[in-house]
This record gives structure tokens, sequence and C-alpha cells, in this order.
């Protein structure tokens, strides 16, 4: 049998096993390390492109998928995630849903739908957890007729990243054989702190490679930021706070035109940014950043199974028995993300959408004259709150 999930980017009980505090922390690593390892994997499936992902969008449904599996799949899939147990799980992601959305001064929205066929309803105790931890909405449909199903969740998923994803899903997908799917949507808009001055745009230099310049609209600004240059990472790094203080854009720049690859290998590391960061002092600096767009489609299924996620995609050892009642024999078929990202001089809009289909650091400060981060050659970037990285990418101005 095939059950469709998809999930759509942008992604509080706090159970007696763990705190705030534990929750904060167990979330933070949990995401560090699959942000990391997803971003490399992308990131090498791209090469010489621009890319953008959302690695927590993932989080959520794989999160569900371990609460509707048993067995070795369970285990893997927590293990992927970085979740001890399901109470803890259960707790970490109502915790996160909460907070991210009360994130001050930008637009952070969540949400969740499952789609079941007709004559079939979720397992009550998943139903519960969809619903309590994941805020789920439940609507049955035909998924004989595709097209119409199609169209219809393909709104939805409009409707929650302000029409930035667009045809998630191919109505091909949909068959007989399908018996649920799962949506959840997450979009970002922040505005930031101090815009940029829209006369001082200009088109500037934009080093490709050491062989290949193009030009770019240019933002400037000289401005109070938080700034390090890291030895270890060999760059510059820049953080630009969004309205409200609590989300900001960081901007890893490395010192080489053709530094950019051996940045991706160093970021393999989920503590390494961390690290430098810790460094960071607010102090003047002189910015030029480019202006972009980037969207990339990424085929999950390949990616996770780069990373050590396999059973969920096995039609033996999914062991997806707990999803809906009286089904079993359930496994992933597909899983896709599309992702988007606009950074201008009024801030940044981020959102993405995953399907899956599923069948029965040193300081260097020049007390003269202010740093210049002169974003003229491919770099890093990840938005950021006080909790986790929900985007990241790589701007190489192909």
């Amino acid at each position: 049998m095939k059950l469709f999930l998809c999930i759509c980017f942008l992604s509080v009980a706090v159970s007696a096993m763990a705190g705030q505090n534990d929750l904060d922390e167990i979330l933070r690593e949990g995401n560090n390390k699959f942000t990391a390892k997803m971003f490399y994997e992308v990131a090498k499936a791209n090469n010489e492109k621009s890319v953008v992902l959302s690695a927590y969008s993932v989080m959520p449904p794989l999160a569900q998928l371990a609460l509707a599996s048993v067995g070795e799949s369970h285990d893997e899939l927590l293990h992927a995630i970085g979740m001890p147990n399901d109470n803890v799980t259960k707790a970490a992601f109502s915790f996160a849903n909460s907070k991210l959305r009360s994130t001050k001064g930008v637009t952070l929205q969540t949400a969740s739908k499952i789609y079941i066929a007709e004559n079939y309803e979720l397992n009550s105790d998943f139903a519960a957890v969809s619903r309590d931890t994941f805020g789920s909405e439940v609507k049955n449909v035909n998924f004989i007729k595709n097209a119409e199903v199609a169209a219809e969740i393909n709104a939805w998923v409009e409707d929650q990243t302000n029409h930035r994803i667009k045809d998630l899903v191919d109505p091909g997908a949909l068959t007989s054989e399908t018996k649920a799917m799962l949506v959840n949507a997450i979009y970002f808009k922040g505005i930031w702190k101090t815009p940029f001055n829209k006369h001082q745009t200009a088109d500037k230099d934009f080093h490709v490679s050491r062989n290949k310049v193009i030009k770019v609209p240019t933002m400037y600004s000289m401005d109070y930021y938080n700034y390090t240059e890291s030895t270890e990472l060999d760059a510059q790094i820049l953080e630009i706070p969004y309205e409200g203080g609590e989300a900001s854009c960081v901007f890893v720049l490395p010192r080489e035109i053709d530094g950019i690859n051996e940045l991706e290998e160093k970021l393999k590391d989920p503590t390494v940014l961390d690290k430098a960061m810790s460094k960071m002092h607010e102090m003047e600096v002189e910015v030029y950043l480019p202006k972009f767009k980037i969207e990339t489609t990424t085929n999950l299924k390949d990616i996770l199974q780069k990373m050590n996620v396999y059973r969920l995609f096995d039609s033996k050892k999914a062991r997806l028995d707990n999803l809906l009642k009286h089904t079993s024999d359930l496994y992933i078929d597909s899983a896709l993300q599309k992702a988007f990202i606009e950074m201008n001089e009024e801030g940044a809009e981020a959102a993405a959408a995953n399907a899956f289909g599923i069948v029965a650091t040193s300081l260097v400060i020049n007390p003269i004259k202010p740093p210049v981060f002169k974003a003229d050659r491919p770099f890093y970037f990840a938005i950021k709150t006080n909790l986790i990285t929900i985007f990241n990418g790589i701007k190489r101005g192909e």
C-alpha cells in the first residue's frame, strides 16, 4: 500500500522527563547535527549551484513517522533527529512549534494537515499525537481523483507559504494505493532591524570562480553588527539581526575566491560554526552583500539514505504499523523538498516544502578602520532563531 506524505516549509507541554532548558539543548543539538549532515549532502548533490534548504522542516515529519513506527525503523528515525525517546520527542516538537511561532519581530508560521483516503482513519494514538504535538488537521479525500486532490493540497501549500511553493504534489504520484498524505508547512519573513538603503544598491563584481566574474545587484551598509574572523574556518562571519532581536541571518565568507568547497567540508562538524560565533563582538562593519533569490528542489529520499535513514524506504523494514487503523505494510516511496529564499534591502523571505511518498576563530579588529565584509564570492548563509537554524544554503552567483 502507498502512503504519500507531504511536508512544506521556511518548521507545549513539557514532560516531567525534560525541562525547558533540557528541551532547548536537545533540539539545538539534534537540529545542528541533522542540519550539518543534510546541508553537506544537498550542497554536494548541487555542486557549482546555489542552494537553499530547510533541514528543520524535515525533522517534524520524521518525528511523526518515528512515533508511527516500531522496532529498528523507529530507533533509526529517532537517532537521525537526535531524540532519545518518544516522550522527549513529543515534548520537544510541541515546545519547538510553540516557541518558533512566538519568535518576536518576524513572521514565522507553521501548519500541519493530514489527508486520509476515504474509508480509512488514523490510528487513535497517532491521531492524538499529530493533533496535540504537531497541530495537524485531518481530512478524508478520494485519492482516485488525483488531479482534484493534488490541486487541493497544492493550494493549501501555496497558502501556507505565501504562494512561494507551487505545484509540490504531482497528480501522477497519487493513485488508488495512496492511503494518506501528511503536509507540514513552515514560512519565514523577516525585516532587517536596520534595512539597507535601496539607493545605495549598485551592480558590483561577483567572482563566481577565479576565472569568471559577473555583475550582481549589491547592497551596501556601514553599521554595527556582530562580527568575527575565524582562523579555523578561514572566513569572515557576519550576523545581521531581524526586527525583534530573536532571529538573524549569519553569513560566512571564505577568504579565498574558491574557498567555498573547503568551507562546506568544515561545516560537516555541527559545532564548528557555533564555536566560531561565540567569539563574535558588535562593531562597526562596512558591508557589501548581493541581493539574491534561490529555489532548490531536493530528492529527499536520496539525501536521507545518504544520511543513514534507510528502513523508511524499504517495504519490509519501514514498520509504520501505528499510522493507520487496520493497515500495515506501509513505507516511504518518494521524498521531495522544494525550498525558496529571497534576500533584499528590506530583509529575507523563505519557504520550503517536502513531500514523502509512502507505499503498503580568532577575532581581528582594526582600531583605525572598520573591517570590510565584501561578499563578492561564493558564501554560506543561515537564517537562525534563538532556538535553531531554520534555513541555510550557499550563494554561488551562477
